[in-house]
């Protein structure tokens, strides 16, 4: 037998047997909820209220969705998370890595003191009405740029991908191409882009989850329905359940999905959550190498 064969003592096996155990547990907590929602999105609308179906569809059904798809506020709300998203995340990133690049930079005089200034503003802030009372004299107040500029920039995010620069981008390529003559702004887009695309991919993930979840800001600043996100849509067919008693508080097309079967609330409710989170599902797969990859270099010193 090989030498180099390794040999599990009772223990070992005891100790692999609990970390499987573990893991199962953790599977099934995370797997029952995603597939009770998805089950729940297709069958009967009376199993699901009786608590009939518990796990797998129950006389399946397409009606809930076919409402969903044919709702134009749900669409409109789509469109306009799509534009918060794509905009918001444009703007994040135009803000945090030339921010967290150059105070990453030991020749930036006053680093110390702008980092100083960035990480207060994660333990103290203005608050809620000082920071509408800005964004209303900005004359922000019902417009797209309410949704994506107050929250501009995560201080967070920016020192995560300072770490980045810190760690992971060589300094003798900086000193070589600055001896060849390439301007700080040359070298930033140049080389410093091209090699920071795991940390651009992690920042793009994190602010655009952030921007397609987001609400509360939709829920502040907002009032014109047609700049409605989707989660404000999703809002309210999750927070007023009680279709028939709560409807005054509901109007136009989501006023019309809701009233067109209170039998079909408890599907549209759970179909509207998996038409919500496809998009991120779908992307995620794309950007988990990046994710993981930049997150770990960004994570090793500080």
């Amino acid at each position: 037998m090989d030498s180099t064969t390794l040999y599990e003592t009772k223990t070992d096996k005891f100790f692999k047997l609990i970390v499987y155990f573990c893991l199962t547990v953790a599977l099934v907590v995370v797997l029952y909820p995603l597939i009770y929602i998805i089950s729940a999105s297709i069958s009967d609308p009376t199993a699901v209220n009786t608590g009939e179906m518990w796990l797998l569809p129950k006389d399946v059904t397409f009606e809930g969705y076919r409402l969903i798809f044919g709702n134009d506020s749900i669409w409109q709300g789509y469109l306009m998370t799509l534009v918060y998203t794509a905009l918001g995340t444009f703007i994040n990133l135009l803000v945090t890595i030339p921010a967290a690049y150059a105070l990453a930079r030991k020749d930036f005089y006053g680093r110390g003191f702008f980092t100083a200034i960035f990480v207060l503003t994660m333990f103290f802030s203005g608050g809620l009405i000082p920071t509408y009372l800005v964004v209303r004299d900005l004359g922000l107040i019902d417009t797209i740029w309410a949704m994506v500029l107050p929250n501009a920039a995560a201080v967070w995010n920016i020192v995560i991908a300072r770490v980045f620069f810190q760690s992971t981008i060589p300094k003798g390529l900086e000193e070589a191409a600055i001896i060849d003559g390439a301007s700080n702004l040359k070298l930033f887009f140049k080389i410093i882009l091209p090699l920071s695309a795991p940390i651009i991919a992690v920042m793009a993930l994190f602010y655009g989850v952030g921007h397609w979840n987001g609400y509360f800001n939709a829920l502040i600043y907002i009032s014109d329905r047609d700049l409605f996100p989707l989660q404000l849509v999703l809002r309210e067919i999750l927070v007023l359940q009680d279709m028939s008693s709560n409807n005054t508080n509901i109007t136009g097309e989501t006023a019309q999905l809701i009233n067109s079967n209170q039998q079909l609330a408890a599907i549209i409710k759970y179909g509207v959550m998996i038409v919500s989170s496809l998009p991120v599902i779908i992307v995620y797969p794309f950007l988990q190498r990046y994710f993981v990859k930049g997150v770990m270099i960004g994570s090793l010193k500080g």
